[in-house]
């Protein structure tokens, strides 16, 4: 259970880093640029930490990347009102459905 907590961390510096850098407006602000480079950095050696211990590499990566593109386009809409509409919904549904079939086909 301690690797998917490391790993909900992973996600939050993946989704730090990628909000910061829409804010870091080409690595030209200082701040958000070096959350960006920290941000990534954590967030993968927090992913190798969490293949390390055992999680396999599919569901590793499938939570880490459905819940980013999740968590970046809900950030969008709400902070960067970013357009909303069917599309963009059911394209999430889908990611996260995703995820949830490959949870799915490993159980044994």
């Amino acid at each position: 259970m301690g690797a998917y907590f490391l790993l909900a961390f992973a996600i939050a510096a993946e989704v730090t880093a990628t909000v910061s850098l829409k804010l870091s407006e080409g690595f030209s602000k200082l701040g958000p640029s070096i959350l960006v480079v920290a941000g990534y950095a954590f967030a993968f050696v927090a992913l190798a930490y969490v293949l390390k211990a055992g999680v396999p590499v599919s569901v590793a990566y499938a939570i880490w990347a459905a819940a980013g593109v999740a968590l970046v386009a809900a950030v969008g809409i709400v902070f960067f009102k970013e357009p909303v509409n069917f599309a963009v919904i059911a394209g999430l549904v889908l990611v996260v459905g995703g995820v949830v079939l490959i949870e799915a086909g490993g159980a044994h």
